[in-house]
């Protein structure tokens, strides 16, 4: 069976001549493709804005790491699927200590992946994961690498400055790395970083930097000023999770909490491009 990064580059070679956008982004956003669960999340995800803002083209090979279910990958795979590569680079496994939940997480994935071949048939799909999965595309070739609210399990797990390289090593030189995570108040110690979901701007930016990445922009897109950072359960206790509303008694106590922390919303959350320098 061949290797997962060399069905990567025959997808390279059957892709065609590059060009404009098949799908738009605006198109892509407002497809009827795209699960109801997952647009209902936009006000606080602001996918148009986000990728707009990272630069995303048609043409791109665009690498989103640990996509999940396929929140993003509704919008990427079709805006790419022509002209561009799409590869998920997906939760490893293999392995007795895997989670569960990532089994399930890959199993959705890849079954909305089957699903709607007209979409995904061109979505590559790997593995990112310390320390032996880290060739998650060859070297230098990428565009785009995008990382969603993902940067604090790396802490949590102590591989963020490995995970770190392995974009750096995929991108071609001028290529952007894009990340979206969680924002801690400036000055927040790395303890409570782990304990609570929540990252300061400096840690990323210096987790960047010591991969070789220089800050290229920032956004305030997915500002949330209601969010305090300041939760029982950490990031966890806003939505979508609620963790600290589900064990309640369901009825009026639970509703009440749900209620608290949907009026605050989803987290505040730091929206930064780097770029890997060289032309």
């Amino acid at each position: 069976m061949p290797s997962r990064v060399a069905s990567f580059l025959l997808c390279v070679l059957l892709s065609g001549s590059q060009g404009a956008m098949a799908t738009s982004l605006e198109g892509a956003v407002a497809g009827t493709h795209r699960d109801p669960a997952n647009v209902a999340r936009d006000p606080f995800r602001h996918p148009t804005e986000v990728l707009e803002f990272f630069g995303l083209q048609g043409d791109m090979t665009v690498v989103e790491v640990w996509p999940g279910a396929g929140w993003w990958t509704e919008i990427l795979a079709p805006v790419l699927r022509d002209d561009g590569t799409y590869i998920a680079a997906g939760f490893v496994t293999e392995g007795a200590d895997v989670p569960q939940y990532r089994k399930a997480l890959v199993k959705a994935l890849q079954d909305k992946i089957a699903a709607s071949p007209d979409l995904y048939d061109q979505a590559v799909v790997t593995e990112l994961g310390t320390p032996n999965h880290t060739e998650i595309a060859p070297r230098g070739t990428a565009d785009l690498v995008l990382t969603f609210r993902n940067v604090h399990n790396w802490l949590a797990a102590g591989d963020a400055p490995q995970m770190f390289q392995a974009f750096h090593d995929v991108l071609r030189p001028g290529g952007v790395l894009g990340v979206v995570e969680h924002r801690a108040p400036a000055g927040t110690g790395v303890e409570t970083m782990k304990k609570s979901g929540y990252m300061t701007e400096a840690y990323v930016i210096e987790l960047a930097n010591a991969a070789g990445f220089v800050l290229d922009a920032r956004s305030e897109v997915n500002a949330n000023p209601k969010d305090t950072a300041d939760h029982p359960a950490g990031v966890w206790t806003l939505p979508p999770s609620l963790r600290v509303c589900r064990p309640l008694p369901a009825g009026t106590e639970q509703e009440a909490c749900f209620a608290k922390y949907r009026a605050i919303g989803e987290s505040d959350r730091m929206t930064l491009r780097f770029r890997k320098p060289g032309v």
